[in-house]
């Protein structure tokens, strides 16, 4: 027992020392069953550089129970390969067009259980599976935009060659992603590994009649609720303005990027929370990002499950956000996402002109943020607490401060706190009064004023003590 927790341990610090390096990240894609995750395959490589991409795997779903389309990867593939220097040049490190190729795999092209178990192996889930043995303390993240047949069958094959220690280690370094239970593996993977990290709004649609517009996911197109779009403001996710900002004039990347005929990237706030903006922090999803917000918890049993959930995995949950379209607070999971859609989608945006712009003068670029402190602090209740922080521009645009308290994040119940001054460059304010330890999330943005204009962000934690 002593010798396993030093190893659990020894992981942690690894993965630790390894923070500040590109997540490493294994997609899984059901790709040609709707427009989405081909829109979602074109934002995730004008992203490419901010991730180390070990996979990507066309599977089967709900949707498309008895094909895979690997060759549309290579399609958008090709087309990225077309604007990739040029992408390298306003940032560097982005992978080859050969690179993206040679990870490309496909998994069978079976429903949920039929490829699962003896004999079901596929290139995807062996290459799925090697990825999972590597020698590397970091994360393994697997963003799951069809069905996870191809991780059930990698995590089985891991059972049945693996030692238990092995095993555990494996399960402890992996982060799953899964937009919604698109096949019946999704259950049987969560209880059979039930340390697992999990991401999911447990459930599947059927008939128009599911989950789906329960789930957080959505929240990429607005607030959903049986096809209505509530308090977000949906102008940046339209064809029209897709067409001008991605489709249009922007390269052979851009033209391959499908109109919208459900919703929006559907796929992408999978990946969303793993680019690295100074919000995101993936290895919290209660944190919030521009991938939604998650809490730990055993959701209750509903009709449109699979079946009842029988530990703990990282589900819906709701931010109030305060909507300008109906000038008035809205909450919900679907505005865990949403509240960033404008930086969001000005960001990929900027991409996009980069897949043009022939010299680095000729695009914006996002700003750089720093505190001036610790992005941790610890105050006793009624003490002064001074908020500093300060934003850099690569094109020397000018810049504008945010400071958010973001209330449904930390412990402290706050609900009446109010900052003043909150477009400062410094902020104060006075520690509330606390019986015990609390803490505060406190988020600064800084946004150029270059076209698109782009943001960034610190993350601050206050940790207010009693008197």
């Amino acid at each position: 027992m002593k010798s396993n927790i030093l190893s659990s341990l020894l992981l942690v610090l690894l993965c630790h020392f390894a923070i500040g390096q590109n997540p490493r990240v294994f997609v899984l894609t059901d790709i040609e069953n709707e427009p989405d995750d081909a829109m979602s395959f074109v934002r995730f490589l004008t992203y490419s550089n901010h991730f180390e991409v070990e996979g990507i795997v066309a599977t089967t779903s709900c949707w498309q129970r008895n094909k895979t389309a690997e060759w549309r990867l290579h399609d958008i593939a090709q087309a990225y390969g077309k604007v990739r220097d040029n992408l390298e040049i306003h940032e560097k490190g982005f992978p080859t067009e050969a690179y993206i190729h040679s990870v490309i795999k496909k998994g069978l092209p079976v429903f949920g259980k039929e490829g699962l178990g003896d004999g079901k192996d596929s290139e995807g889930s062996d290459w799925l599976l090697k990825s999972m043995l590597k020698d590397d303390p970091r994360p393994l993240y697997i963003p799951a935009w069809g069905g996870t047949n191809v991780l059930a069958q990698a995590l089985w094959k891991l059972g049945k060659t693996q030692t238990e220690s092995t095993i555990s280690k494996v399960i402890a370094k992996l982060r799953v992603y899964a937009i919604s239970d698109q096949d019946d593996t999704g259950p049987w993977i969560r209880n059979t590994f039930p340390t697992l990290f999990y991401i999911v709004s447990p459930g599947f649609e059927e008939n128009g009649g599911g989950q789906y517009h329960y789930a957080t996911w959505p929240g990429i197109s607005g607030d959903i609720f049986h096809g209505r779009f509530l308090g977000a403001d949906t102008t940046m996710i339209r064809n029209h303005y897709l067409d001008e900002h991605v489709r249009h004039h922007h390269g052979a990347l851009g033209e391959k990027y499908p109109k919208v005929e459900f919703l929006m990237e559907g796929d992408t706030p999978s990946f969303l929370g793993l680019v690295n903006n100074g919000l995101n922090d993936p290895e919290h999803p209660n944190y919030g990002g521009w991938g939604g917000r998650y809490e730990l918890y055993i959701p209750p049993f509903k009709k449109y499950m699979y079946e009842p959930e029988t530990r703990p995995i990282w589900t819906d949950t709701q931010d109030e956000v305060y909507s300008a379209i109906t000038q008035s607070l809205h909450t919900s999971n679907h505005a865990t996402i949403w509240r960033w859609r404008t930086a969001f989608q000005n960001d990929f945006f900027a991409r996009m002109d980069w897949c043009v712009a022939p010299t680095y003068s000729k695009a914006n670029h996002p700003p750089q943020v720093v505190l001036n402190h610790a992005n941790e602090l610890t105050v006793k209740s009624g003490t002064q607490v001074v908020l500093s922080g300060k934003g850099s521009d690569p094109d020397k645009d000018a810049l504008s401060y945010t400071w958010l308290f973001y209330k449904e994040v930390g412990s402290l119940n706050a609900s009446s706190f109010v900052l003043t001054n909150s477009t400062a460059e410094e902020i104060k304010f006075t520690a509330p009064s606390v019986s015990q330890a609390k803490t505060m999330h406190f988020i600064l943005e800084v946004t150029d004023n270059g076209t698109p204009a782009l943001t960034r962000y610190k993350r601050l934690i206050v940790n207010v003590l009693p008197k």
